[in-house]
């Protein structure tokens, strides 16, 4: 099952866990993909349902499903992770709590290039502000180029159509970008020469520093991992062989190299990454392991193709304080006792 955040008021704006503790491979079936959304799940009459294009446009278009779906598709694995997974005071029981906003699904759909082509792009074009027909009219302003990249309008996850918490009947995919980004229910793209600065750029997803400024647009989800076995609320039977594993994922790229300690970070090693290693999925790392028995910390570190490597909380709290919510890829470390009990580190 998905998982709650002890103590958070589910009300209006809502978010569940994907239980990554309890999963294998680097899929996330759809039922347990987690969820994130600002005004309740809207529901949508797929044959009413309408994608407008306008702005800086040759062509104003408006798009039925049937319509978008007449394009060529394409199918990629991409993850998707909340840009509060977790935020810099949440220091979770089990990985669910600590870093169970993220998932990784087969996503199918019209690449956004296509449709802006159709619509033809008039001089000055630079930002897209895609906006979604939820109650919050969720929206954010995507750069131009990104649009024209990789950017998708998919209608199909993990084969099947999106359900109606993922954005049904359809929404925009940004790999690697914060999951907020990726608008849900998505009804219309706005093309236009500066960005919207809405609510949700503004005093929502930009990262408050110490000297009061704030760090605005920081799209990409940065390097990250975290192990799922054995992690927070399971327990070691017995000493010997145990297998250590888990998930990285960058939104820069591939995952070049995870390293795990089973000394609370005095020495690494280097895991074994399991097939496939794709662009901003999720990778599966693997660690054979003798436990002697004797408590320890067991940390990883993900380092992604670009040399990025993940790090530890108190190097990001040195860099932007803790005022911020966003954008926390620091290091999990997890607490093996004697008795074979397993903690959060920081807990």
């Amino acid at each position: 099952m998905r998982h709650n955040r002890p103590g958070l008021q589910q009300y209006f704006s809502a978010s569940t866990r994907t239980p990554i503790q309890d999963l294998d491979g680097i899929i996330t079936p759809n039922g347990l993909f987690y969820e994130r959304h600002h005004a309740g799940i809207p529901a949508i009459d797929p044959a009413q349902h309408r994608l407008l294009v306008h702005g800086l446009v040759e062509r104003p278009l408006l798009f039925t499903l049937a319509e978008l779906r007449r394009f060529p598709s394409v199918s990629r694995i991409h993850f998707l992770e909340c840009s509060g997974n977790p935020g810099f005071n949440v220091h979770g029981e089990t990985a669910a709590i600590a870093n169970g906003l993220v998932s990784c699904a087969e996503w199918t759909g019209v690449p956004l290039a296509t449709v802006l082509q159709a619509a033809g792009l008039r001089d000055g074009a630079a930002w897209v502000v895609a906006e979604g027909a939820d109650g919050a009219a969720m929206n954010r302003s995507v750069p131009l180029a990104t649009c024209l990249d990789d950017a998708l309008l998919v209608y199909s996850q993990n084969g099947e159509r999106l359900r109606p918490e993922q954005g049904y009947p359809l929404r925009l995919l940004l790999p690697g970008y914060e999951g907020n980004m990726s608008i849900k229910w998505l009804r219309r793209l706005h093309v236009v020469r500066e960005p919207a600065q809405s609510r949700e750029e503004t005093s929502k997803y930009t990262d408050l520093m110490p000297d009061g400024t704030a760090r605005q647009f920081t799209f990409v989800m940065e390097a990250k991992s975290i192990i799922t076995a054995p992690s927070g609320g399971q327990r070691l039977a017995q000493r010997g062989f145990h297998e250590i594993t888990g998930i990285a994922w960058s939104g820069r790229g591939k995952v070049a190299r995870v390293e795990v300690s089973v000394d609370d970070g005095h020495s690494w090693q280097e895991a074994a990454l399991q097939e496939p290693v794709l662009t901003r999925a999720l990778t599966r790392f693997r660690l054979p392991w003798r436990w002697d028995g004797e408590s320890t910390v067991i940390p990883s570190r993900a380092t992604d193709e670009t040399g990025y490597v993940q790090p530890t909380l108190e190097a990001l709290l040195a860099a932007r304080g803790s005022q911020s919510g966003y954008h926390n890829n620091a290091i999990t470390p997890w607490r093996i006792l004697a008795s074979g009990e397993v903690r959060h580190a920081r807990l």
